[in-house]
């Protein structure tokens, strides 16, 4: 029988950009596509399966309640929804026709990001509207508090690598905000690794992407104090009908968290003695600087960056990354800085047999533009 690749005449990928969406996220473990069997072959009382695998996601993580959703964006949409609508049969039915005049996410300017799609779609499909605090490189607690006025509904921290990193208050500076003006917080941690961390300092609703760090199935979570999460929960019946999640993922990302929190995961000291001989081939081509970089945002995750200085190597950065889609495997980097002459690697999705496709793929390219 054919291959999947052969049978759509879909190309092979060689992931050396992390856990992205644009590549379907990541692989889960054996466990965790059994329990999206299990899920996809019997039926269920749907909300008794989202209860109870809520309250049981819940005890693990030692919080008050959780909910498995479609994905983080959608997470984002129904908690803005939900602290908007609360217990309102009306609003919950009628939430984008019926003018709200508390509806305003106050969040840093730099964290009012593009993650492959905008931050503040997410919060208007949730009825709100975003109001930017601080600057592009500066937010202070005192700055997030300025922006707050009587139609503030809420305040949300984004945790990620798009963001901007410097000169941004923490989290737990805007749990005071938030608590001090008695606002919800809301903090998208979607890429993150630590499911404990933002609940246990205070935050009121916290959102993981359930296929990314977890490595579950296509799906999200969200967390936080009961009141909050009942009414993401009641969103089902409104916005969230639209972006459901089903049997499959809510049984796949549970499991999923059971073996993440049972797991040892690959340390960024490992991480580094995969690439080293990697970045050490790299290191022998001309124009061409390889070395270990660590996680913008903090996580401990180790990268590989490339530096190419484009007067030798003869091609521009950004052209050598469409290039290397183009080939007989698509090689996708992490390319945020290639105007810069720079791109990223991250091995944590890629064997060795590949890193030697890729580093053997770029010397083929640099020969053909330098000859």
């Amino acid at each position: 029988m054919p291959s999947i690749y052969e049978k759509y005449q879909l190309k092979p990928v060689i992931n050396a950009s992390g856990r992205m969406t644009a590549l379907g996220v990541s692989t889960p473990r054996p466990e965790v596509v059994e329990a999206v069997m299990t899920g996809m072959n019997h039926y269920f009382e749907m909300k008794d399966l989202v209860d109870k695998t809520g309250a049981y996601i819940a005890q693990l993580l030692e919080v008050e309640a959780a909910t498995v959703v479609s994905c983080a964006s959608a997470g984002i949409a129904q908690s803005v929804a939900a602290i908007l609508v609360q217990d309102s049969q009306w609003l919950l039915e009628n939430l984008h026709t019926t003018p709200i005049e508390k509806n305003e996410i106050v969040l840093p300017k730099g964290h009012n990001v593009n993650f492959g799609a905008p931050v503040g779609t997410m919060v208007a499909l949730g009825g709100g509207r975003v109001v930017e605090a601080g600057y592009a490189n500066e937010c202070s607690a005192d700055q997030l508090a300025a922006a707050i006025t009587p139609r503030t509904a809420a305040i949300m921290y984004i945790k990620s690598h798009h963001c901007v990193q410097k000169s941004m208050l923490s989290v737990e500076h805007a749990v005071a905000v938030a608590r001090a003006h008695s606002l919800p917080l809301i903090v998208d941690a979607a890429a993150e690794e630590d499911l404990h961390v933002y609940h246990r300092a205070g935050a009121d609703l916290v959102i993981y992407s359930g296929a990314k760090a977890i490595e579950g199935p296509t799906s999200g979570l969200v967390i936080g104090k009961q009141p909050y999460v009942e009414w993401v929960k009641r969103q089902s019946g409104g916005i969230g009908r639209a972006m459901k999640v089903g049997k499959e993922g809510i049984l796949g990302l549970t499991c999923a968290i059971e073996h993440y929190l049972s797991t040892t995961g690959t340390t960024g000291a490992e991480m580094v003695a995969r690439m080293t001989p990697f970045i050490e081939t790299l290191n022998q081509l001309s124009g061409v600087t390889a070395r270990v970089v660590w996680d913008a945002a903090g996580r401990d995750i180790a990268r590989t960056e490339i530096a190419f200085d484009e007067q030798v190597t003869g091609i521009a950065t950004g052209d050598l990354v469409s290039a290397l889609k183009r080939g007989e495997y698509a090689i996708y980097f992490r390319g945020y800085k290639a105007n810069e002459g720079i791109i990223e690697a991250d091995v944590r999705s890629v064997t060795e047999d590949q890193l030697a496709i890729i580093a053997r793929s770029i010397a083929a390219l640099l020969q053909e533009n330098q000859a």
